[in-house]
């Protein structure tokens, strides 16, 4: 062998510790989510910026495997435990099924959640200022269907007969779920509503939900908080729109994408926050040390466009009080 090809040898030599060192440095998020990519791009994308914040940049510092269950909650807890195999740093699970199939799988790291229902009923946290070995945000935004029905009455006045499409696959426990709907129907007994329920889980459920409302002469409609309608959102909006049904949702992507309204703290900044714990706990804080964060906003959006193709007329108070109007 040439001297220069021994030498050159041992430079490559040296250099193979260092670098395998800086893979092994790079640490590895598993990121479970209930929901679709594409549907979901723009809030994945606020998770990234809130680990940016921390100094994590995916690709460079940090790497994110991805499992997405694209609204079929069966998959969740396979997809925990493919994760769980890997060598990670931490889990973050996006949406309650997510949350509850990550806990049941038992991590040995830290686990990081979103979700929408209270996380000390659903049993992932011991109490909100000092969670455990779990943390997170609470989306805050199951409780909310009472006023989103008040909002409805207001936009609609006539609408007498309210319907509510639920999810009976949602992964919150049954009596939270029960909970949830009890609120509703409170609130419409109060406003002299009618409510029709319909439970829809699959892509049919859906259809035949709306026909069913139809039926039913249904005039308002809310649609629960739940990431697989969320997946389902431009399937909703258009049959919502060819029956011409106006409808209040949880999340401003709703009337965004032509919908008539919402009312909920933002999707987008709650993915945010959930990138920033994800980031903290990386750095070395213990979820412990993490209370969860619950939203201190929430946001009236409504789709002007939409309601002037419905025949409504924005009311002067919905106007002053609206965050937004989307024309």
């Amino acid at each position: 062998m040439r001297r220069r090809d021994f030498m050159t040898g041992l430079g490559i030599a040296a250099a193979l510790p260092a670098v395998s060192r800086a893979q092994q440095a790079t640490p590895t998020i598993g990121f479970l989510s209930t929901r679709s990519p594409d549907e979901a791009a723009i809030h994945t994308n606020a998770f990234r910026s809130g680990l940016e914040e921390t100094g994590y940049v995916e690709g460079s510092s940090i790497a994110i495997e991805y499992r997405w269950a694209r609204g079929d909650y069966g998959k969740l807890p396979a997809f925990a435990a493919e994760l769980l195999s890997r060598p990670l740093a931490l889990l973050v699970a996006a949406g309650d099924p997510a949350a509850l199939a990550a806990k049941a799988a038992a991590p040995s790291v830290p686990l990081v959640f979103l979700v929408g229902g209270d996380p000390e009923r659903l049993g992932l946290v011991t109490s909100m200022n000092r969670p455990g070995a779990a943390t997170g945000v609470n989306f805050f935004t199951g409780d909310l269907g009472g006023k989103r029905l008040e909002l409805l009455c207001v936009m609609v006045p006539s609408a007498h007969v309210v319907g509510l499409l639920v999810n009976p696959r949602f992964g919150a426990e049954a009596a939270e779920r029960q909970r949830q709907a009890q609120a509703v129907a409170t609130a419409a007994k109060e406003l002299g509503r009618e409510l029709v329920v319909q439970e829809a889980a699959t892509d049919a459920e859906i259809e035949s939900g709306f026909a069913a409302f139809a039926k039913a002469g249904v005039a308002g409609l809310i649609v629960q908080n739940d990431p697989f309608f969320d997946s389902r959102r431009s399937h909703i909006v258009a049959l919502s729109a060819s029956n011409r049904l106006p409808g209040i949702f949880h999340i401003r992507e709703y009337p965004a994408d032509g919908g008539l309204m919402s009312y909920g703290a933002s999707l987008s900044d709650t993915y945010r926050q959930l990138g920033v714990y994800a980031g903290k706990v990386l750095r070395g804080t213990k979820p412990n040390d993490l209370p969860v964060l619950r939203p201190t906003k929430f946001e009236l959006v409504i789709n002007t466009r939409t309601a002037k193709t419905l025949g409504l007329a924005v009311p002067q108070s919905m106007q002053i009080a609206a965050d937004e109007l989307i024309e």
